[in-house]
């Protein structure tokens, strides 16, 4: 009997290993020019394992598919991103589709550029999160139209390429379809990050879901876009996109990047000499210094991974706008949501206005601006009239939201200057009246790039002066 039992344990640990060896497949391909030559040094990934291919183009890689669901390359500077309709594709293959069952081959084709430039346009928009079909209307009347308006002069000069930076969706599976549709063929090539509300907030993410799991929370962005970690290179700058949510089940997550993703991007970055310029998008940010509510939980891990880059980080989830300047080597653009406060008006939660940052590169010269919706590149600053600031009412008040330390705020009054206008905390005046007139619980945000200066007795005129971080300065006039 106790033989028995011993060939009957033996019996299932076999099979157990038999059915554990029949998730490991073995990937196989070649990436190669649209004239059949391979291309060396591509790096390829499937989510966990990474090389690099052969003098010939060829790669090999063994995946385990109850982890790795895409086969990926980082495509390098001197070829032109693959995309369809507009929408970054051909970067990355669903192992679940390719033919074979143990050897599964894949070949990446890839067109040179003709005339490779270290200039181009980087469009990153934050939040989205389309809920219904009157966000819909205003997310494609309001933002896609004013992106292409802008597009279509940017990309007469350079190439344009575009990221979300996460919840395009408002945790509505329907949406995507329509959303897809929204921002193909809009003169850009653009790219995706995952936002907590674009994962299936039913079911824990994959690498928290069973093994095996036939259904996990990023399934339906996985099915539209392809992976939620990968790279790629144009000009001088490497670009990274990761998942920064750890989604549990039923809408749990925490703002964090797990072993497995720090991992993910120590790997991604050995390819890439130090020194060099990496433009990192996620949906959570790292360095909020004045609001931390929605920060990474493990930054000073993340912090680890980027010393010896220079590093601009765009992120977005708070629906607030907030420059860091973290270190001489590190820059965090938090970005007003395109949304604003969940499409109720068109400023965010700190005042800032609905819009997108646009990105202009040269080399590793790198100016940022952000553009409000409908307005002007010009409009840079809101203005409340004295009076119009309901807790300030002695005070004219601007709302910079592009500041950091390096910047300033002046003011002048009939023409003599007064100096720098005094920094202050508290809330919007716009977004508290957003709230109010709605009648909705959106969430109390304070804001620091507030500013405010009191006018004497018999001014007349009072004029205003940002200097940005590039020394780039805008006015706004008031007449008393």
């Amino acid at each position: 009997m106790k033989r028995f039992y011993l060939w009957l344990i033996l019996g299932l640990m076999s099979s157990t290993s038999m059915v554990a060896q029949n998730y490991k497949i073995t990937v196989i391909g070649k990436v190669y020019n649209q004239l059949g030559h391979g291309i060396p040094d591509v790096v390829v990934n499937d989510g966990e394992n990474f090389v690099k291919t052969d003098m010939k183009g060829k790669y090999r890689i063994v995946a385990d598919t109850t982890k790795s669901k895409f086969i990926a390359i980082s495509t390098p500077a001197e070829y032109i991103l693959p995309h369809k309709d507009g929408i970054a594709f051909g970067f990355y293959a669903p192992i679940n589709k390719l033919k074979g069952k143990s050897v599964r081959t894949h070949n990446f084709i890839l067109n040179k550029r003709e005339n490779k430039s270290d200039k181009f346009y980087y469009i990153a928009i934050s939040d989205p999160q389309i809920n219904d079909e009157h966000d819909y209307k205003r997310w494609c009347n309001e933002t896609v139209k004013d992106m292409k308006s802008e597009i279509s002069r940017m990309d007469k000069e350079h190439e344009v390429i575009g990221i979300t930076l996460g919840d395009m969706v408002f945790s509505k599976r329907n949406i995507w379809e329509p959303f897809k549709k929204s921002i193909e063929n809009t003169g850009m090539t653009t790219f995706m990050c995952i936002g907590n509300h674009d994962m299936i907030k039913s079911v824990p993410s994959l690498e928290n879901s069973p093994k095996g799991a036939k259904i996990y929370s990023e399934m339906d962005f996985m099915n539209y876009f392809g992976p939620t970690d990968y790279s790629f290179n144009i000009g001088k700058i490497h670009v990274v996109t990761i998942n920064n949510i750890n989604n549990m089940q039923h809408n749990k997550y925490v703002e964090m990047l797990t072993p497995s993703k720090l991992e993910w991007l120590r790997k991604d970055l050995s390819y890439i000499p130090k020194g060099s310029m990496i433009f990192l998008n996620m949906h959570a940010a790292g360095w909020n210094k004045w609001y931390p509510y929605a920060n990474m939980h493990n930054t000073p891990m993340l912090d680890k991974l980027l010393e010896g880059y220079d590093v601009h980080v765009f992120c977005g989830h708070s629906h607030f706008f907030q420059d860091v300047d973290v270190n001489e080597h590190l820059y965090q653009h938090n970005i007003g949501a395109a949304c604003g406060a969940w499409w109720w008006g068109n400023v965010n939660r700190c005042g800032a206005p609905n819009g997108y940052m646009i990105v202009d590169v040269d080399g590793t010269k790198v100016r940022c601006i952000y553009k409000a919706t409908g307005k002007s590149i010009e409009y840079q600053i809101h203005v409340y009239k004295k009076g119009e600031f309901s807790t300030q009412k002695d005070f004219i008040v601007a709302n910079v939201w592009d500041y950091d330390d390096k910047c300033s705020v002046e003011w002048i009054q009939d023409g003599v200057n007064k100096g720098k206008m005094e920094q202050f905390k508290d809330k919007d005046e716009e977004y508290s009246r957003i709230k109010n007139e709605h009648h909705v619980n959106l969430p109390e945000c304070y804001t620091t790039h507030l500013f405010r200066l009191r006018p004497e007795q018999g001014a007349k005129k009072i004029e205003i002066i940002f200097t940005n971080h590039y020394g780039e300065k805008y006015k706004e006039n008031i007449v008393l």
